[in-house]
């Protein structure tokens, strides 16, 4: 079984990766200071079992799980972490288990042996209802291209335009298509986004302001694009109020 061992404290990795060491047919084949790492190294050495603290600076461990359930064959999820009021969240994004802190041995070979006997498909089947529950906001989105998972900062999108099954989003290095809906974006990131159109989403933080285009129609400036995105008739008013109180 390979091991992926994460936490923003390098002697509570080392600690980790002597435990693991000390159990049957298991080894640790990398190690991350935070989700985003623990992201990055799951796609490089894909680990079987992914050993994730909860609280870490950057990315924690509830939002990198629920990153990591999208990827093909993710790994098995096990929180170790000091902080015993994560257990509930920690099952709803459908951790194998749970671990509270100092980690003992016979409770972490019990964990890997739970992990051990489930397969891909509900593996994948767990990573599902991850996507579907979303229990809180994220500080990024996810994304699969040809280079594998893409994590996009939401400070960084500029907008969400939908169209059809997918969702465009449009930030500082280029764009990403997401298979999520623009409601659920809307919801989760209602506070950083306007609806402008049907169709759109854009963040507050970059709208420079509204103008008028040709035959009456409204359209919206992005700082750092270049493209216009039109204003529904029915979203101008709305609009106009939240510049006005920005």
């Amino acid at each position: 079984m390979r091991v992926l061992v994460c936490d923003d404290e390098q002697l509570a990795r080392d600690r980790l990766k002597r435990l693991v060491e000390k159990a049957d047919n298991v080894e640790v084949v990398a190690e991350a200071a935070n989700g985003r790492e623990a992201i990055e190294q799951t796609q490089e050495h894909r680990p079987d079992v992914v050993l994730m603290d909860i609280r870490m600076p950057e990315m924690d461990g509830m939002e990198a799980a629920e990153h990591l359930s999208k990827i093909d064959n993710p790994p098995a999820i096990i929180f170790c972490t000091a902080y015993d009021e994560h257990a509930l969240q920690a099952f709803k994004v459908h951790a194998v288990d749970y671990l509270l802190k100092p980690v003992s041995l016979s409770d972490l070979e019990m964990a890997l042996s739970k992990a051990r006997t489930l397969n891909r498909v509900q593996l994948a089947e767990l990573g599902k209802e991850v996507s579907e529950e979303k229990p809180r906001r994220r500080g990024h989105i996810s994304a699969r291209t040809h280079r594998g998972l893409e994590l996009v900062p939401v400070d960084e999108v500029r907008y969400f335009l939908a169209d059809q099954k997918y969702v465009t989003v449009c930030f500082s290095e280029g764009e990403v298509l997401i298979d999520e809906t623009l409601k659920d974006l809307e919801t989760e990131f209602g506070e950083q986004f306007v609806r402008i159109h049907r169709n759109a989403l854009v963040a507050l933080r970059y709208i420079e302001g509204m103008e008028l285009a040709t035959a009456g129609h409204h359209q919206v400036r992005l700082r750092g694009i270049e493209e216009r995105l039109t204003v529904s008739r029915r979203h101008v008013a709305g609009l106009r109020k939240v510049l006005q109180s920005l």
